[in-house]
């Protein structure tokens, strides 16, 4: 059985609007298992810096933790990769049969062509797991 679990910060600070979205997503998602992993998109987003943040609900469907370590992910918006990044995330592990909502910054320099912030989702640049 899949179960959600909030990294602490975001438990302290996340809207009602958005824990109830979440949830919902989470509930929609929870028995795509097809994958080991798999992105549920919640939102996207260009800040002031011209970074994109992609928020996700991460499905770690695996027996295993989950971790980032220069790990390649790409967002891509329908068939087009949009940006590409390698993420080294010391904070985040994830553990098995859990998902968990994450922010994946794309720094400027990182992002390929224009986004539309519309259908995107982010994907690992090759297989890993």
């Amino acid at each position: 059985m899949q179960n959600l679990q909030f990294e602490k910060a975001w438990d302290r600070t996340l809207s009602a609007k958005d824990r109830k979205r979440i949830k919902e997503i989470f509930s929609e998602t929870k028995s795509i298992s097809e994958h080991s992993v798999y992105f549920s998109t919640l939102w996207q987003a260009k800040n002031y810096k011209g970074e994109l943040l992609i928020t996700v609900l991460i499905h770690n469907f695996r027996q295993q933790p989950l971790s980032f370590c220069e790990t390649p992910i790409c967002y891509v918006e329908r068939t087009t990769a949009i940006a590409e990044h390698i993420f080294t995330i010391p904070s985040l592990k994830i553990e098995p049969t859990t998902s968990m909502p994450w922010t994946f910054i794309f720094p400027k320099e990182s992002i390929i062509r224009e986004a539309s912030l519309v259908n995107g989702h982010l994907q690992f640049t090759y297989e890993q797991l």
